[in-house]
């Protein structure tokens, strides 16, 4: 029987348009942009396995099937590379589907990130859930565990949501929600506040929230009732806010790097990285 305190499912939100990498995502999803011979989201899938996840739900849009048709098995493909040296290219990619199973739903209309959690919740059910954003790639090289493993332990502890936050120059707060609290342990913060891209002079911090996520079943309530916010989308750090103010978030400043493959810069930055780790 499922303890329901334990997180075994993880939400991955891919149903964005990826606009800043178009001519590149006009066909292809942004979260199937390879960092050198692996999916950004497959990286993400990597990460929820290695804390121990084992079910992947994904809210998908429009053009995305190519999603669906990587997280499964190509026979065509297996038997032409079989008994060659490219049959252990895909050895990465059997462990993952061999390991967990997929589920997948659509969202409609783009109305911001708490909107695609709630729709995820059909996937997800009365449980506690992780949710990573494919978009920031972190890796977790000289610390012992991901950044995702780190906040399962931390939720083992607490029960509650917790968010993944880094400091990031002041200037650049209006690209983040951000977070005010008390340090309750070291690098571990209770949220009293949370702002959805404020401005740097009505930042309350510099700590920013990065994507990933531990969520409690409750916020989906909060989801179903938070009025649109900045961009006229439903944004989780709204919702979440709801949640602080009843003392339920908590804010994790992770070990780690984390790579903003959102951005062109950042995308490269991570390839440069992931190929100098590699050679």
């Amino acid at each position: 029987m499922l303890n329901q305190n334990s997180i075994k499912k993880c939400l991955f939100p891919a149903a964005g348009y990826g606009t800043r990498f178009l001519p590149a995502t006009k066909a292809i999803p942004k979260e199937m942009l390879p960092v050198l011979t692996k999916p950004l989201l497959q990286y993400g899938v990597e990460e929820a396995i290695e804390a121990g996840l084992d079910t992947m739900a994904i809210v998908t849009g429009r053009g995305k099937r190519a999603i669906e048709d990587h997280f499964d098995i190509s026979y065509e493909l297996e038997h032409q590379i079989k008994g060659s040296s490219k049959e252990k290219m895909l050895a990465d990619i059997r462990n993952v589907i061999d390991h967990c199973t997929f589920s997948y739903t659509r969202q409609i209309e783009m109305k911001g990130l708490g909107h695609a959690i709630l729709t995820g919740q059909t996937l997800i059910g009365n449980q506690p859930f992780a949710v990573i954003l494919a978009d920031d790639l972190c890796d977790n090289t000289g610390v012992s565990k991901g950044v995702l493993s780190q906040m399962v332990k931390l939720y083992e502890k607490h029960q509650c949501c917790i968010v993944a936050i880094e400091e990031v120059p002041k200037e650049q707060t209006n690209k983040y929600g951000v977070i005010a609290g008390e340090e309750i342990e070291n690098n571990l913060y209770r949220v009293n506040d949370m702002i959805e891209k404020p401005d740097p002079k009505d930042a309350p911090s510099n700590l920013a929230i990065i994507g990933r996520y531990i969520l409690i079943p409750e916020i989906f309530d909060v989801l179903q009732t938070t009025q649109p916010g900045k961009g006229g989308e439903i944004q989780i750090t709204d919702a979440l806010l709801t949640l602080a103010k009843q003392g339920k978030v908590l804010a994790y400043k992770f070990e780690g790097q984390r790579f903003d493959c959102g951005s062109v810069e950042g995308f490269v930055e991570a390839t440069n990285y992931f190929y100098n780790k590699e050679n």
